[in-house]
């Protein structure tokens, strides 16, 4: 089954297992060398309908990517801010690899790479665009309210909170079994070991998110990015939030 998840160059399944009995943030120190390499970093068939979408929005002069591993959601900032890029990740490792895989060219913004938990972002109200991809399953439900007031506090006044979510695996699919099994294991092992492994797939609703996001003072939009495809019943299978700072 790993065969089919991950590259040669991934990590052994004697990797994983080490990971994912460590903290978080020590469990991506490790795995960063080879992170590039599994399905958990965010693919270019996400990443570019993104960018497309960031465009049409754009243009911004600085941009900030919340937790942002080893740097894929860095490329698309480049691609529509005009002066200045910022990664933050709670991962020293992941940070360690971004740095070793930027590509710097003449008309690029000045990127910048902070450590620092995204629950606690060391920053003024500087940037005009924040990103996330494929981070949100690391916070429980109850710091998300906290996670949003940070990103509101660093935007600037009509600054965007733009991030793309998957549709909700349909009840009773491959998909949703899936989900509903990695979380339970996550929460047995979370129940059993210490220190806890926060990584949940099914604590991110749409609905829930919409209204912790209007609360923090955001003024919330959806798009659909029709390049991702659609269910069956005609509803788009991902869409982007685009969340505005309103005051």
């Amino acid at each position: 089954m790993l065969g089919t998840m991950f590259a040669p160059q991934g990590p052994t399944f004697r990797e994983l297992a080490v990971q994912a009995l460590s903290s978080v943030e020590r469990g991506y120190d490790l795995l960063a060398p080879k992170f590039d390499h599994t399905p958990f970093r965010t693919p270019d068939r996400v990443l570019t309908p993104v960018s497309r979408a960031l465009h049409r929005l754009g243009p911004f002069d600085s941009g900030l990517d919340l937790c942002c591993g080893t740097g894929a959601g860095m490329d698309v900032l480049r691609q529509v801010c005009r002066e200045r890029v910022t990664g933050v990740d709670i991962s020293a490792g992941m940070l360690s690899v971004a740095r070793t895989r930027e590509r710097v060219t003449a008309t690029a913004p000045r990127v910048e790479w902070v450590r620092a938990d995204a629950r606690a972002l060391p920053f003024e109200p500087v940037f005009d665009l924040a990103v996330s991809f494929g981070a949100f399953g690391h916070f429980l439900p109850r710091e998300r309210p906290e996670l949003f007031a940070q990103v509101h506090a660093v935007l600037r006044p009509g600054g965007q909170f733009v991030f793309p979510i998957g549709a909700p695996a349909r009840p009773g699919s491959a998909g949703y079994w899936t989900l509903l099994a990695f979380d339970s294991v996550m929460r047995v092992r979370n129940a059993l070991w210490r220190p806890e492994f926060v990584m949940y797939y099914r604590t991110f609703r749409l609905a829930e998110v919409r209204a912790e996001l209007a609360q923090a003072g955001f003024d919330v939009q959806l798009q659909a990015l029709p390049e991702l495809g659609s269910r069956p019943d005609g509803s788009p299978r991902c869409r982007l939030v685009v969340a505005t700072r309103a005051w």
